[in-house]
């Protein structure tokens, strides 16, 4: 086996570590929604959560938002339960922690 040369980079550390938060942000949300792993929109939902957490990211970086890894998983998360809930999908309440600047930036990109 080759070493993971790229991965002693502290960048694609970081970067490998906010994708697996990103994961297990997805994941509790979809129980909590109790969605099975099999639905179909899944895929569907994913994508757009994605497309949308890309622009809000590079916004939110722009506004001084969004500078540790955990806020942005939690980003990330604010798109996913947007997306969720546009598609009728009801979720707890307190579910994803309230950021009112991320949920500003998050607004401005679907309108």
């Amino acid at each position: 086996m080759e070493t993971d040369e790229f991965g002693r980079d502290p960048a694609v550390r970081s970067m490998r570590r906010v994708f697996a938060s990103m994961e297990t942000v997805q994941q509790k949300l979809f129980q909590a929604a109790a969605l099975p792993l099999l639905d179909r929109r899944l895929r569907v939902w994913r994508e757009q959560a994605l497309q949308h957490f890309d622009q809000a990211w590079a916004r939110a970086g722009r506004q001084g938002l969004a500078k540790t890894e955990d806020e942005i998983a939690l980003l990330y998360a604010h798109c996913l339960a947007r997306i969720l809930e546009r598609g009728r999908v009801p979720l707890p309440a307190g579910l994803v922690a309230r950021n009112e600047p991320f949920e500003q930036v998050i607004q401005g990109i679907l309108k």
